[in-house]
């Protein structure tokens, strides 16, 4: 069940001293992007499954590919000077990948009306297999289990990728009419015409580029041979984009660690001898500036007068591991009216709430940069979108049947680049007269200087049937997400539409978690609790990474007695999708992890003794490709 995180934590914390059997799953922070899970009073000899299930929406790639990735990177936080927040990455305990007590097993269903080509990933794949002859269903799996740490990448190929539509969704069975889960809640997909060229488009600009350079930086992009450094990646993109600046701008490069530094103290015109120059002092640039504080270069930034005539444009290059993300996204968005954020997160493990939360805010786009093979076009494809004229006066309008109206879900898309997917979602209230043959449609209104483009996508009326209700629950996050944003700083009533929505729609916020025991269990379990912290993989260079705990003793246990998750032990542990690790309570007696599809917990001879537990959806963002995954059991 879905409850405020308050309620949730009491409950929980009444079912472990009560001797029940149940498990806490929340989010850390506002960002979003690291979630922690405990579990207990997991008597001696069993074990239990917890199964997440989540949708999301999958980013395009410059070629065309639909890429779905699987967290199992999670690098501690840096946390600035001053900065007063907890931060759960720090208390994870990390040991080399041979020690880990769990294994990954997946195994994916795709399915899409328009077609599956191919299908690519940074692990081996066995053969994509099609389930039905007009290859609109495919599974594969891993061929093996993959290394730890690196993030699981699948890159998929569809037959149109860039195809509008729209997927119409119908509502929860019992749910309150005119509610966001009673009503019907519909998606759509517009991919823009831009066009290539506006006459009396101007090229020249601002262009100003931050660059990470704290230590972490220093580390490698994963752990294959030859495998660059994450200063070297971003240097190397850094170097592409000052070659390919129109002439006529004007530019300057700072970087940041403990402190930072620019090549300007203001600006200065791009011409042969500033770029030489330029490109000459970026070869010797080093990860040598000690933590991540960048909240100092950002403001430093943003007191420099913008120059008229020159929109600034900024390239944010990071491994994106800092404590107080909201803080940088929030001072980004302060400023949103006077520049543009283009943001490259370096390295597996970056940190999805910074990199895409500052572009976002921002009105840019953001990149992860993994490997040297994508390198090149997302770098081009983020520059040209920065030399792009601002897209102005968005607007979107329906032309739904009599009785019917729709209700946008959050601000609608206020940034449109080309090639860029832009994703609506909106509420339908009213049922369509008559319903078997009505149409709808939606129109996508912008202006690029004087000249006002339009985009209409037409679309039955017929919602699809489904007990996940993804695009529902993909509504809810995106309306959630803009929410939280103004939590801080919004009225008790902000508050209130943000639980409403989170409790609701059972995607849970920084205000909610999910909580869940189990309702069979006769007698409760006896005695002392033993903590058990699931590690996470050791990086491959410790040195690279900042001071961190590597782990905790386990709470004594000298009688032996019942077996308990997320026991009051000092400090906490945490994890998230970002690692798949567990924090789990135990009594001493118990068997060892076995390794099957995924990290278990108990003996493997009593696999059909495990505790019955609510299942429950851990629904994040979704897709309309409908990309699913197996997750790994714990």
């Amino acid at each position: 069940m879905t409850l405020s995180l308050r309620q949730a934590q009491e409950l929980y914390g009444d079912a472990l001293a009560g001797g029940q059997s149940s498990f806490l799953l929340q989010q850390e922070g506002a960002g979003g992007d690291v979630f922690s899970c405990s579990l207990g009073n997991l008597p001696p000899g069993e074990e239990a499954a917890l199964t997440l299930r989540y949708v999301c929406e999958l980013p395009l790639e410059p070629d065309g590919a639909a890429r779905y990735m699987l967290p199992a990177v999670l690098r501690p936080r840096y946390t600035p000077h001053g900065w007063d927040g907890e931060d759960v990455t720090q208390g994870v305990p990390r040991v080399p990948q041979g020690e880990l007590p769990y294994t990954l097993n997946l195994s994916v269903t795709l399915q899409s009306p328009h077609g599956i080509d191919h299908v690519l990933s940074n692990c081996s794949l066995t053969p994509l297999s099609y389930t039905a002859g007009n290859r609109t269903t495919a599974q594969v799996s891993l061929a093996e289990a993959p290394p730890w740490d690196r993030d699981v990448e699948l890159l998929v190929y569809y037959t149109e990728p860039h195809k509008p539509s729209a997927v119409l969704e119908v509502g929860l069975p019992g749910a309150e009419p005119g509610s966001l889960m009673g009503d019907s809640a519909v998606m759509v997909t517009l991919l823009p015409s831009l066009p290539e060229a506006v006459p009396g488009q101007s090229a020249a600009g601002e262009f100003i580029f931050l660059l990470d350079r704290s230590g972490s930086m220093e580390c490698p992009m994963d752990s294959r041979d030859r495998s660059p450094q994450r200063i070297d990646s971003a240097k190397e993109t850094l170097v592409l984009l000052l070659k390919s600046l129109p002439l006529g701008c004007y530019f300057n490069i700072y970087g940041f660690g403990s402190r930072f530094e620019s090549f300007y103290p203001q600006s200065v015109g791009y011409t042969q001898q500033t770029m030489a120059e330029s490109l000459q002092r970026v070869q010797k640039l080093q990860a040598n500036l000690g933590g991540t504080e960048i909240l100092a270069p950002l403001r430093a930034i943003y007191r420099s007068p913008c120059r008229d005539g020159h929109p600034r444009q900024l390239f944010v290059f990071t491994d994106g591991d800092v404590g107080n993300t909201q803080n940088v996204i929030a001072e980004v968005q302060r400023h949103q009216g006077a520049h543009r954020c283009f943001s490259f997160g370096i390295g597996e493990g970056a940190s999805t709430a910074l990199v895409k939360g500052i572009a976002r805010a921002a009105g840019g786009s953001a990149e992860f940069i993994t490997g040297q093979d994508r390198m090149q076009p997302k770098a081009l494809q983020s520059l040209k979108r920065a030399l792009q004229p601002a897209v102005t006066g968005i607007s979107l309008s329906w032309d739904l049947p009599p009785g019917m109206e729709a209700a946008l879900l959050g601000r609608g898309p206020e940034v449109i680049f080309p090639g860029q997917r832009c994703l609506v979602y909106a509420q339908l209230r009213g049922q369509p007269q008559p319903p078997d043959t009505a149409v709808g449609s939606v129109t996508l209104q912008y202006r690029i200087q004087d000249q006002t483009y339009k985009e209409t996508l037409q679309f039955p009326l017929q919602p699809q049937d489904g007990d996940r209700l993804p695009v529902h629950r993909l509504a809810a996050k995106s309306l959630l997400l803009e929410l939280e944003g103004a939590v801080d700083t919004g009225s008790e009533r902000d508050r209130r539409r943000v639980l409403e929505t989170s409790l609701s729609s059972g995607v849970i916020c920084s205000l909610t978690a999910y909580v869940g025991m189990d309702m069979e269990r006769g007698q409760p379990v006896q005695g002392p609790l033993v903590r058990r912290d699931i590690p996470l993989a050791a990086p491959v260079l410790l040195s690279c990474l900042l001071p961190a705990p590597l782990g905790r003793p386990l709470c004594p246990n000298p009688q032996g007695g019942g077996t308990a998750a997320g026991a009051r032990c000092p400090g906490k542990l945490g994890s998230s999708p970002r690692g798949l690790g567990h924090p789990s309570w135990e009594n001493e007696a118990s068997g060892t992890d076995e390794q099957t599809d995924g990290p278990r917990i108990g003996d493997p001879n009593r696999r059909g003794q495990r505790p019955r537990i609510r299942q429950l959806d851990t629904d994040r963002e979704a897709d309309p490709h409908r990309l699913q995954d197996r997750t790994p059991h714990v």
